[in-house]
This record gives structure tokens, sequence and C-alpha cells, in this order.
């Protein structure tokens, strides 16, 4: 049970796909990042069942990665905004995209990161807060400040820095 605790209570990843890492969440942040606001659109988009769309989008709201906003009082209607925590959510697809393409499109991308200017091809990248890139293999985790000593434990476990 502590294990559990501790995974969820303290690790970022845990955290994150407890409030997004549901398929169907996923693709409708995907959606609503793509302009897509209204349940019809959401619904057209996915294919997914009523009632299904309605659980997500609350669990969406409630995690704070969309807003609902009314736009209709007869029939009552909502549409779903991303918050900038749900804009913020943006480069988790990316990197998805590009780790999608390189790893199960043998038959080539059918979707790619383009710089809007130039049509070129982009890549996710990481770079250090002065916006000097970084190899991922030069990169280590390390405990945070508010790490508990089972987390600290745990890092020490992967090979992290204390």
């Amino acid at each position: 049970m502590q294990r559990k605790s501790l995974i969820s209570d303290e690790c970022p990843i845990a955290r994150s796909l407890e409030r997004v890492g549901e398929w169907w969440s996923i693709l409708i942040m995907r959606d609503a990042l793509h302009g897509l606001r209204r349940f019809d659109e959401f619904s057209r988009s996915l294919g997914i069942a009523p009632n299904m769309l309605t659980r997500r989008l609350n669990a969406l709201v409630e995690a704070g990665m969309l807003e609902r906003r009314a736009y209709s009082e007869r029939p009552p209607r909502h549409e779903y905004v991303p918050t900038a925590k749900g804009e913020d959510f943006g480069m988790v697809l990316i990197s998805l995209v590009a780790w999608g393409n390189r790893h199960y499109a043998e038959e080539g991308a059918s979707v790619e990161l383009v710089e809007r200017k130039t049509g070129r091809p982009v890549q996710p990248t990481l770079a250090r807060a002065d916006g000097q890139l970084v190899a991922f293999d030069q990169c280590v985790l390390q405990a945070g400040p508010a790490a508990s000593a089972g987390m600290r434990e745990r890092l020490a476990l992967l090979g992290a820095k204390p």
C-alpha cells in the first residue's frame, strides 16, 4: 500500500496519468487543442459514446484541463476550452506524435509537426532555461525539494541524483 501511495502521491508521471491517462481523455485533449469545442464536434471526431464523452469531459474539467463555458441558455449548451494547464499538455501530445512516428509508422508519418512559416519538420527537444539544447542522455532525474524519504530512496534505486 505504501508503494502505491508513493507512486500516485509524489510521482509526476503517475499524477499526470491519473488525470489524463485514459485513452479518450488524451484524444479529447488532442481535438480541443486543435480547436474543437462542442460536444457534437468531439462526438463526430472521435465516434465516442455520448455517456463516455460526458464522463471524460467532466473529468477533464475537474482536472483543470478544460473549462466549461455556456454558449446557449435554451437549450443549455456548453463548449469546452483548454485552460493554461490544458494548453501545456500540447507538448506531451507532440512528443507522442514524434515517438509514434519514429516507432509505429512503418508506412510513413500520417501527421507531422512542421514550422508554420517554412513547413520544415520540427522535433521535440530538451533545453535548459537559457535555451541551450541538451541531449536526453545528458539528463538525469534528481529528487526535488518536496521529495519524501521514500521518493529519494526510489530515485536512488533508479540511479538518480540524491
